[in-house]
């Protein structure tokens, strides 16, 4: 269902965004990584197209819209369209309401949130019925800890952004969703202890690879019916009910 098309995913060198970006080129999709982590983002690309994987890297921050304009003329100059974007690229910020500043907010604020404006914008421009957008939120957008505002606020802005480019782009026939994960951890998964994978009701904790299956759940063209949801892979952690004896 994926072979031949062309999928951009931002923030695709490392952990869900990579496991994203792997996932749809191991379908036969041409993937292009979007990434400031330019020796990241080249040797996945490189490690892939030994397997025969068709893949791009294009090193640029998310935040910079004009940088972002010329990477998307660019993919489309050499593939003709776009058929899938996956907004991944994001920054934790966690600290002090006290100790933070307008700089904070803006610079979490831009990657996490005004990026997924914009590349949305610069894809659907290229892209035709059918096409879909997949938006990384989290389950942050609404479930909080102390001292999480500006990460918190940058994910509500994804998830009502989600909802809203549903609408705008429906007239385009182009499908945009998002998916919240929970506790999907990226680096040495064996350090995890038991008691980490016994608070989920899954029984572990996440791994990249399942967003990426649910990446590729929603942008299968045949799921014309899902569009403006928002999908929570958390091992159920934000369903379960917590008290204290």
């Amino acid at each position: 269902m994926f072979k031949g098309k062309t999928v951009v995913v931002t923030g695709g060198a490392n952990g869900i965004g990579k496991a994203a970006a792997f996932a749809f080129a191991e379908k036969g999709a041409f993937t292009a990584i979007i990434d400031v982590n330019e020796q990241a983002g080249q040797a996945a690309v490189q490690e892939w197209k030994s397997s025969g994987l068709e893949a791009a890297f294009y090193a640029a921050d998310v935040g910079d819209i004009e940088k972002i304009e010329n990477v998307f003329s660019d993919i489309v100059k050499k593939r003709g369209t776009i058929d899938i974007l996956i907004n991944n690229a994001g920054v934790s910020s966690f600290g002090s309401i006290w100790d933070i500043n307008k700089r904070d907010w803006d610079k979490i604020m831009t990657t996490n949130a005004a990026s997924v404006l914009f590349c949305s914008r610069e894809a659907a421009k290229h892209m035709k019925k059918g096409s879909a957008i997949v938006n990384m939120c989290s389950t942050r957008h609404s479930m909080s800890e102390p001292d999480t505002e500006l990460y918190a606020a940058s994910k509500g802005a994804v998830y009502s952004l989600t909802h809203t480019l549903a609408m705008t782009f429906s007239g385009k026939g182009i499908r945009v969703n998002s998916i919240s994960p929970g506790w999907i951890e990226t680096g040495d998964y064996a350090k995890l202890r038991p008691e980490d994978h016994a608070q989920h009701p899954s029984g572990r904790v996440g791994k990249p690879q399942d967003v990426a299956k649910a990446c590729l759940y929603l942008a299968d063209p045949d799921n014309t019916f899902v569009n403006g949801e928002n999908l929570v892979i958390d091992g159920g952690m934000t369903r379960k009910m917590i008290y204290f004896p």
